[in-house]
């Protein structure tokens, strides 16, 4: 063989091995670069699953598209029972695990039934039983009809694993999903790669691997998506979009969720347990101009919970409530309080000071806290702000100790929100996320009663009655309702946003 021959012989041998590492390897060539805010500690579905869905490594029976409509997953099809106490699901045929082994109706009651002994919306579901069909379908038996319990099945914490994925006492050994992407590197808290898995059942992701890095500093998420270390990264500051919409190197994209930022508030906390007084913290609140100043969306103010596309949910004719301090003053005045010398409201000696908490995981949050402080003051209110982890909130609702808390909390986390509302509403000692302490028991006794309800009139009935003590009674104050700031790098190709943040779609992705 002449050495020209030898050399390109030689050529196409490194040529074809670095085509195979290429492959093997995750590099910045190969890798869609994820950034987000939130860290994951398990890899239990019912702890840290959201980040597995949205990864594509686990995935659940029912899909949710961006319409918020409930889509096939794993389970083709289901239907009821005329008396809505037995389900069918007709189970999707050749899906494969990360394994290698083929899903079986054994696999799915298994991840079911762990689903229900722990924490998520399974666990307060109605069931008696799940079982297999004659036909090789999943069967659901119910003590009362459940309406909800396809969105309980689109929930993280339900996800399918291999029923030897779990130990007796329902621990997890490994993470074996049925995604487009499987497991590759698992370094908790921080950083999660994922390799693409060629026996998916759906479409095939074509690029090699995807890595999620959790970044708590807002800057420092701004600045990886300047420089091109992330290729999508959420949850922007808001401030910092349009400066980084001038780079020619990132994408700036605005989405619309069915998140809402509010002031979580005790109702049985001594100053705040009269809903003069907390219809006039409401008042005191200049929502257009955090909106406008802090999120950089002037249209997100908002004093109702649930935005209009959940129509059942929305009071389309609510009037608007703008900032009004004489109001404000006049309602803190029916029930005893008056400014002294430092103006400061004081009641029985005691002056108006309140504490709020809130986590630095979402930077404009810190910012709308400062702006209440400030806007509190005029009212004579003396509040004081203090930055922690978000853990301590529902801590502080649990000990009692909580007074407020600033809280950006998603309604479209479990697609159809009754489930969610019925956790953070549905009893006076209210949710880790929602109401503390608010007594209506009528309001409260009905809206967990929706489950069983299929009269869409009575059902949207009862639903607005909900909105209407919400905007009254304030268990909890809305302030603005959420756009999602997400900057994508211009290399990446096919990016979409789901507003119920379950699916980074990466399979859909491609790499210029």
């Amino acid at each position: 063989m002449s050495f020209k021959k030898m050399h390109a012989a030689f050529a196409s041998l490194i040529i074809f091995f670095a085509s195979n590492m290429y492959a093997d390897t995750p590099t910045s060539s190969n890798t869609i670069k994820v950034n987000a805010a939130f860290e994951f500690n398990s890899i239990d579905p019912s702890v840290s699953g959201y980040l597995y869905t949205r990864m594509q490594v686990l995935e659940t029976l029912v899909d949710v598209n961006a319409d918020g409509n409930l889509t096939a997953g794993l389970a083709t099809s289901w239907t009821t029972s005329d008396d809505g106490l037995t389900w069918s699901i007709n189970l999707r045929p050749d899906v494969v695990f990360h394994n290698g082994q083929k899903m079986t109706v054994k696999d799915v009651i298994s991840s079911l039934k762990v689903a229900k002994r722990k924490q998520g919306p399974l666990k307060s579901a109605p069931i008696d039983s799940i079982l297999a069909g004659d036909q090789g379908e999943l069967v659901i038996s119910l003590t009362k009809p459940y309406k909800v319990l396809p969105a309980a099945l689109a929930h993280y914490s339900t996800s399918i694993l291999p029923a030897k994925s779990y130990s007796f006492d329902d621990k997890l050994t490994e993470l074996v999903g049925t995604g487009p992407y499987k497991m590759y590197e698992f370094k908790p808290p921080h950083k999660l790669v994922v390799e693409k898995f060629d026996q998916y059942w759906g479409q095939v992701a074509s690029v090699p691997f995807a890595s999620y890095l959790t970044g708590h500093r807002a800057e420092a998420r701004v600045l990886q998506a300047r420089s091109g270390q992330a290729d999508i990264v959420f949850g922007l500051d808001p401030a910092a979009a349009p400066m980084l919409a001038r780079s020619n190197r990132v994408e700036i994209i605005q989405s619309k969720l069915p998140r809402t930022l509010v002031l979580k508030v005790n109702a049985a906390h001594p100053f705040l347990k009269e809903v003069q007084a907390r219809q006039a913290l409401s008042l005191a609140i200049e929502r257009k101009g955090i909106s406008m100043a802090v999120l950089r969306t002037p249209d997100s103010a908002t004093t109702q919970l649930l935005p209009s596309s959940m129509s059942n949910w929305f009071i389309p004719n609510a009037p608007k409530v703008d900032k009004d301090l004489d109001q404000a003053r006049a309602l803190l005045k029916e029930i005893g309080w008056e400014e002294n010398s430092d103006g400061i409201l004081q009641r029985d000696g005691q002056p108006f000071a309140l504490h709020l908490i809130t986590y630095a995981d979402r930077p404009e949050l810190t910012t709308v806290a400062t702006a209440l402080q400030a806007q509190w003051k005029k009212l004579g209110v003396d509040l004081k702000v203090d930055i922690t982890n978000s853990s301590a909130i529902p801590a502080g609702h649990q000990d009692g100790t909580l007074n407020l808390a600033l809280i950006a909390r998603n309604y479209g986390f479990i697609v159809d929100p009754l489930l969610t509302l019925i956790k953070d509403f549905g009893q006076e000692s209210g949710g880790d996320w929602g109401s503390m302490n608010w007594h209506n028991p009528q309001i409260q006794v009905a809206l967990k009663g929706l489950v069983n309800e299929n009269n869409p009139d009575r059902y949207r009935a009862t639903a607005q009655a909900f909105a209407e003590a919400v905007a009254t009674e304030l268990p909890v104050i809305p302030i603005a309702s959420y756009t999602q700031q997400t900057s994508v790098n211009k290399r990446i190709e096919g990016f979409r946003f789901d507003p119920f943040e379950r699916n980074f779609y990466l399979n859909k992705i491609t790499i210029k």
